[in-house]
């Protein structure tokens, strides 16, 4: 990476993470994807049961094949046999120990800004798991609130729809058109001012560039 760039995440990211634990977030910067990974198995009890929403981030730095080998138990709707069973497991995910996933965006002044069109990965961030551990790589700091809904609207739930293959007109056209279809991934919109109780959520920032 760009020596300018890593200065620039360097500063920023610290920036960020004071912002968070001004806001009861527990945050954290590293510098790259292994440390990501370091960081992220530190902060989950061998112990705990584990469940994820749908995050390329948390499968960019391997965690939960990480997970796998340490012999947490996994809670993963992809070991469904039906879609009925997928349902139950998702359920099932709200009561795990830690919940994984990555966020849309965050501000500079340490919200999130999150969208969902199941919602199952939104209410665990919400209420539910013990502790819910969050990765995002630097691409996903944006200024304001304005930004994060920009941005997620307009990138993100497009390059999303296309990963989902869903029948909507981002997933045909690749840009916004507010639209009503019954598979929009825009149906709930979080904004995450604070975390309550106080440490609930942990941040791991990355100076690397994850997901979307």
């Amino acid at each position: 990476m760009n020596e300018a760039l890593i200065k620039r995440n360097s500063l920023l990211g610290a920036k960020v993470v004071e912002a968070l634990n001004k806001r009861h977030f527990e945050a954290y910067y590293v510098e790259n994807k292994s440390e990501a990974l370091k960081k992220a198995l530190e902060l989950i009890p061998s112990s705990h049961s584990v469940s994820w929403g749908g995050s390329v981030t948390i499968d960019e730095i391997g965690l939960k094949d990480e997970l796998k080998k340490r012999g947490n138990i996994l809670i993963d709707r992809n070991s469904a046999n039906s879609p009925e069973e997928r349902e139950e497991i998702m359920r099932k995910a709200l009561l795990c120990d830690t919940f994984l996933m990555s966020s849309n965006a965050i501000t500079e002044d340490g919200e999130l800004y999150n969208i969902d069109g199941h919602a199952n990965r939104v209410a665990a961030l919400c209420f539910g798991p013990k502790y819910v551990v969050i990765v995002a790589g630097m691409n996903k700091i944006v200024k304001d609130m304005d930004a994060a809904y920009s941005k997620v609207r307009n990138y993100t739930a497009p390059v999303n729809a296309q990963r989902f293959n869903l029948d909507t007109p981002c997933c045909k056209t690749g840009a916004c058109f507010n639209c009503n279809s019954i598979q929009s991934i825009c149906a709930q919109m979080v904004e995450t001012r604070f975390c309550r109780p106080q440490g609930r959520i942990k941040v791991i920032l990355v100076g690397e560039e994850l997901g979307f």
